[in-house]
């Protein structure tokens, strides 16, 4: 079973399909960012039509059930977007601080080197009881995931699934996520990196 989350039988070929895509079309990129680490770059498979599909229809199925798509900034939008598609429910953009018209709603978070900011906005949108699931591209440390937990939480949303490519092997993500939820959330991962 390993880290995936139990799927029914039925379901299996979304998830392989989605993996295969995966594998075929991600670029290894070796001492990125720094010497000695292996970048796994993931934007040739959502430029690739097959993987972009294989992965949106992976996704989707994770986030069945929700009201709302919250797409973090930015690989997080183009997913959302599509993921919010295919279920016929709204996306949310989470954007990094200052790129959203006035009035907003944001939350600062610790990254290992300083801090940073997400907003969404605070009119216009009715959160309240929403069930939403959060989209992203790679769980890692968990911080901007769980930053995004306490901002849709702030606003009355209550978010069901995280929902992401790939998760980072040996990362404390699963850990930071389910201390920001309390537990309550599910996170679904496509592969392990």
């Amino acid at each position: 079973m390993g880290r995936h989350r139990v799927i029914a039988q039925a379901d299996v070929p979304r998830i392989e399909r989605a993996r295969a895509a995966i594998e075929r079309h991600a670029r290894l990129v070796p001492d990125f960012p720094e010497p000695g680490i292996a970048f796994k770059d993931l934007t040739p498979v959502l430029a690739a039509a097959d993987g972009l599909n294989a992965v949106t229809d992976a996704l989707a199925e994770c986030c069945e059930g929700a009201d709302l798509i919250a797409g973090i900034d930015a690989r997080g939008f183009l997913l959302g977007g599509a993921i919010a598609h295919q279920l016929g429910v709204g996306v949310v953009a989470v954007r990094k601080g200052g790129k959203l018209p006035p009035p907003v709603i944001g939350v600062d978070y610790a990254l290992e080197y300083g801090t940073a900011r997400l907003e969404i906005p605070s009119q216009g949108i009715d959160f309240v009881g929403k069930r939403v699931a959060v989209v992203d591209d790679v769980l890692a440390t968990g911080g901007t995931i769980g930053a995004t937990l306490a901002l849709l939480s702030q606003v009355g949303a209550t978010v069901s699934d995280v929902a992401v490519v790939m998760e980072l092997d040996g990362f404390p993500g699963r850990e930071a996520i389910a201390k920001a939820a309390g537990g309550a959330v599910r996170v679904h991962n496509l592969c392990l990196g």
